[in-house]
């Protein structure tokens, strides 16, 4: 894990000349260096920060740290506590995928009802004409029983018990389609969005392709959520990035970044607080799909203003009830649940979940 106090420019994957099985190893640059200029090949990463080339039974590299598979470990819940971010392999089965990847096309053609801000379709465009007009739609759990089911799946379940608290609760999903050519985005930490009162945000990021460095797999600033401090966003006008504005004022460089490339069906889940930002998706063609939720603990109340539950202006006990527990049980069921937000397209350079103008049901 990185000091969090000093800048680490080589971040322990460049600066020797030979992995520990003798091949070759990036000497001067960077993996975020070399994969602006994109001459980071897919998976090197594994071998770069496993430090070994040799191939699994799979005729994949080894992983880094921070790979798992379920049930969960100690080891894991220690790997998440002090990186703030863990991925899980084979959370989602093949057949799983499948269906997911059949019910975002279904989503994005309007068959499962109303998404606001949906580009019309003359009828005649091949599924992937349909998929490249739509880069990410919020709340897809709304209109999709399939996503609403996956809140709840085992594999969250298992592992959000285990690192947040035996009551979780779910507030958002989002559903990135992310077309060869489409927008990365910047560096941001979820939490600026989806505010906590006990900083318990953890996204759940569903992996519905393989995710490598070349199609805008996410990357993290390993350790980052531990300072328990927000990077306000500024503006930075990269149009590399979806979103106009960027996490800035943080004591880390782009150079002590590390790409999570994963494998289809894999879950990477990361701390509210974690930077993390992912680069455009410069394959040659293709999609990075992926659906991602949001949860936290059932405790703590959710003031995430949406327009209609800061009406009294108590903002001590903003509670924001448009949640759906997964686990455990809710300590403010008693405050009811309420049903004010809709299913929408984000709007091109309207990154984030905060405004609740495109998040409200009217929408």
């Amino acid at each position: 894990m990185m000091d969090l106090e000093a800048h680490d420019s080589e971040a322990g994957y460049v600066g020797d000349e030979t992995l520990d099985d003798g091949g070759p190893c990036f000497t001067s640059d960077s993996m975020n260096a070399l994969a602006e200029r994109r001459e980071l090949p897919a998976w090197r990463s594994w071998d770069l920060l496993a430090g070994s080339s040799e191939l699994d039974e799979f005729g994949i590299g080894w992983r880094p740290a921070g790979y798992f598979e379920l049930p969960m470990t100690e080891e894991a819940s220690v790997f998440y506590r002090e990186n703030g971010y863990l991925v899980i392999e084979n959370g989602f089965s093949v057949s799983e995928i499948d269906q997911l990847r059949d019910e975002a096309l279904a989503i994005c053609r309007g068959e499962r009802g109303k998404v606001g801000g949906m580009p019309e379709l003359r009828g005649d465009e091949s599924d992937e004409e349909v998929l490249r007009q739509v880069l990410c739609i919020h709340f897809p759990h709304i209109i999709s029983p399939l996503i609403d089911g996956c809140l709840g799946h085992q594999a969250f379940v298992d592992v959000l018990t285990e690192v947040v608290s035996p009551n979780v609760k779910c507030m958002q999903s989002m559903l990135f389609i992310k077309a060869s050519g489409k927008p990365g985005q910047a560096w941001h930490q979820d939490e600026v969005y989806i505010p906590t009162r006990d900083r318990s945000l953890v996204g759940g990021w569903i992996a519905m392709d393989d995710a490598t460095v070349e199609n805008g797999c996410l990357w993290v600033i390993p350790g980052s959520h531990r300072r328990g401090v927000m990077y306000f966003q500024e503006w930075h006008g990269d149009d590399r990035f979806d979103c106009s504005h960027e996490a800035t004022r943080f004591p880390w460089s782009n150079d002590d970044a590390v790409p999570v490339e994963v494998k289809a069906g894999s879950i990477v889940f990361f701390n509210g607080y974690l930077l993390h930002r992912s680069l455009p998706n410069y394959a040659q063609s293709g999609f990075r799909r992926s659906l991602v939720n949001h949860y936290m603990s059932a405790e703590s109340l959710l003031p995430w203003y949406d327009g209609v539950n800061a009406q009294s202006g108590n903002f001590a006990t903003l509670d924001n009830r448009n949640v759906k527990l997964i686990a455990g049980v809710d300590p403010y069921a008693y405050r009811g649940y309420s049903d004010h937000v809709g299913t929408h397209v984000r709007p091109d350079g309207k990154g984030g979940c905060g405004n609740f103008e495109y998040n409200k049901k009217s929408h």
